[in-house]
């Protein structure tokens, strides 16, 4: 593929699609890999020849009873922190696969390259935002509130990857935004936590002295 098929209107379109996948995997991974598959197998989409395996009915299926227990597991008291564990690297892989099964014909060095930084690198932004949010959930109320942020984060997964089936432009542009807000709050809260150990540390000296 030339440099004028990769950034022709099409191929932006693609990868907004691919962007807003892989943030609504950062909240749920199943959530946009069920959604891309059902509407594969409706003919919404048709995929790469790799990726035929997400146009199946058997997909459908796994991906559907993946995404039940995601769902419940998230409502569990603490099993929540331990599947954001988990979460993480699967957001990343859901993002990337997401990505490279929307993108164009072309080299897959190219290809994989770009599901990588961009799919990958969305999801993971966005899955790392989640887990500060639920991190400062559980330090507020003890995990008491943790079930609200799991609903939100399920509805948000749920209607973004819908708005970004049927518009997405309009989702990519709400994704991008949004990216931009997560790299501001992750940053904010990894430099306030430095910050506070650099007091903690600081402080006795300061004492002894």
């Amino acid at each position: 593929m030339d440099l004028n098929s990769l950034l022709n209107l099409n191929t932006f379109i693609e990868l907004l699609l691919g962007i807003s996948l892989s943030a609504a995997a950062g909240f749920r991974v199943f959530v946009p890999l069920l959604a891309l598959s059902v509407a594969s197998v409706f003919g919404h989409f048709d995929l790469p020849t790799n990726f035929d395996w997400l146009e199946t009915p058997q997909a459908v299926i796994v991906f559907a009873v993946a995404c039940l227990l995601e769902i419940i597991g998230y409502y569990i008291p603490w099993l929540d922190h331990l599947l954001d564990i988990v979460a993480t690297p699967a957001a990343f892989i859901a993002g990337t696969i997401v990505t490279a099964s929307l993108a164009p014909e072309m080299n897959p060095l190219v290809q994989w390259t770009l599901a990588l930084v961009a799919g990958g690198g969305t999801a993971g932004l966005t899955q790392g935002l989640t887990n500060i949010l639920r991190i400062s959930s559980t330090g507020v109320s003890g995990g008491l509130t943790n079930p609200v942020v799991s609903t939100i984060e399920l509805v948000v997964a749920i209607g973004l990857s819908v708005l970004a089936l049927a518009l997405p432009v309009v989702a990519g542009t709400i994704v991008i935004g949004f990216l931009i807000i997560a790299i501001q709050r992750i940053w904010s809260f990894f430099f306030n936590k430095i910050s506070s150990q650099t007091t903690e540390t600081v402080s006795p000296s300061r004492e002894l002295g």
